[in-house]
């Protein structure tokens, strides 16, 4: 199999594992287990003699067609996939800590993501240090004899901010530390954090991988040897495993990916572009904008702006509640990379959780609201945003 393909022929061929029916489609291996010929052959498959699969917690055929095609895209050796995104995301993070090690983390983080860092790691002794990722120095500073962990957005949830992906991971490799990159907003398509000198990867492919809102999944990439020492056991033993069939229509989803992203970044920057001219709209942050505060690291790091749009509503919260209750075509919906327009207000559902403070230092006020746009047409869109708009006092 070629590994000189582009992405697009990529996501359409690579992995492709055909049974002996020669299925055009992929095939669901939809099993939990696997049968030996014989007892010798089984316990050489488990001492790790023979090549083969042994139980779908550890791994399936149609979840290794899934896990090489993305690692094909993002230019990875290993990965494992897993059953969400959050699945992805703590796995990457715990697999390689133990208590009294540190972590240093981006505070501009989702939700869950930020509850993993900062709540669940220390209880059990594995402390967490959140800094402003833009500022490399800030990084530099909150490094400790014990810090074994960076971890960050780029870019972040909601309000888009960039970090340089490059400068964190050359200051982590002179600690020893590992540098965990959370690349959804930014898609395999637009910025690849292994080649900027990441060593881990995650993806929610729940997101755009899917894009059609069908099912939750995740994956962990990174070189071989790093998923062998610290992932391959952690794995195995506590089971975030991707069901096959949700492996399956990853698959599937993945296929259209860049014609699907494509369009979706056209229609943000085309919203991004019309509510900067509104007089209900204090600021947009969008990363395909000359005027986002970090389009010096964008220019180097991304070769695409994004899905997602970031916007202030000068009315707070009843202007964004007005807004997002009159428009048409886009839902209101927490989720995000999908085919369908959906827009939410962060303050009140993902980053609800957060204190007013940590809000703030965030960027998200009762006024925030995240666009991520779909596939329709452009202007039908812009028309949407229009009429809604008349619904929000200036």
């Amino acid at each position: 199999m070629s590994k000189n393909w582009r992405p697009a022929t990529q996501l359409v061929h690579g992995g492709t594992l055909r049974s002996q029916y020669g299925e055009t489609s992929e095939a669901i291996f939809l099993t939990q287990g696997f049968v030996y010929e014989s007892s010798e052959a089984a316990e050489a498959r488990f001492k790790g003699e023979t090549d083969g699969f042994i139980y779908a917690r550890y791994g399936s055929p149609t979840n290794d067609m899934f896990e090489k095609r993305m690692c094909m895209l993002e230019g990875a050796e290993d990965a494992r996939a897993t059953a969400s995104g959050m699945a992805a995301v703590s796995s990457a993070i715990l697999c390689q800590v133990k208590a009294g090690d540190h972590i240093v983390a981006a505070r501009a983080l989702f939700g869950s993501c930020r509850w993993v860092v900062e709540t669940l790691a220390p209880r059990y002794g594995v402390e967490c240090t959140l800094v402003d990722g833009r500022d490399l120095e800030n990084w530099e500073a909150a490094v400790r004899p014990n810090t074994k962990v960076f971890f960050l957005e780029s870019p972040t949830n909601p309000t888009l901010e960039v970090i340089d992906i490059a400068g964190v991971a050359r200051l982590a490799n002179q600690i020893g530390a590992k540098v965990v990159v959370d690349n959804v907003f930014a898609t395999p398509l637009f910025q690849k954090p292994l080649e900027l000198g990441a060593h881990v990867v995650v993806y929610s492919a729940t997101k755009h991988i899917d894009g059609q809102g069908r099912c939750l999944g995740g994956v962990v990439l990174s070189d071989k040897e790093w998923i062998d020492e610290n992932l391959h056991d952690y794995f195995r033993h506590t089971g975030p495993a991707m069901s096959p069939f949700n492996a399956w229509t990853l698959l599937k989803g993945i296929e259209t990916l860049p014609l699907r992203v494509r369009q979706q970044t056209e229609n943000a920057r085309l919203i991004a572009d019309f509510l900067a001219e509104q007089p209900q709209v204090a600021r947009v942050i969008y990363p395909g904008r000359k005027d986002h505060p970090q389009a010096d690291i964008i220019a180097r790091q991304m070769t695409g702006g994004s899905t997602l749009v970031a916007f202030e509503l000068k009315g707070g919260k009843e202007a964004a509640f007005a807004l997002q209750n009159a428009l048409d075509i886009v839902r209101i919906s927490n989720n995000l990379g999908d085919s369908k327009s959906l827009i939410t207000h962060p303050a009140t559902t993902t980053h609800k959780n957060l204190s007013d403070e940590a809000r703030a230092e965030l960027g998200i006020s009762a006024g925030t609201v995240r666009f991520s746009a779909g596939i329709e047409d452009s202007q039908d869109l812009v028309e949407d945003f229009a009429r809604a708009l008349k619904s929000v006092t200036a």
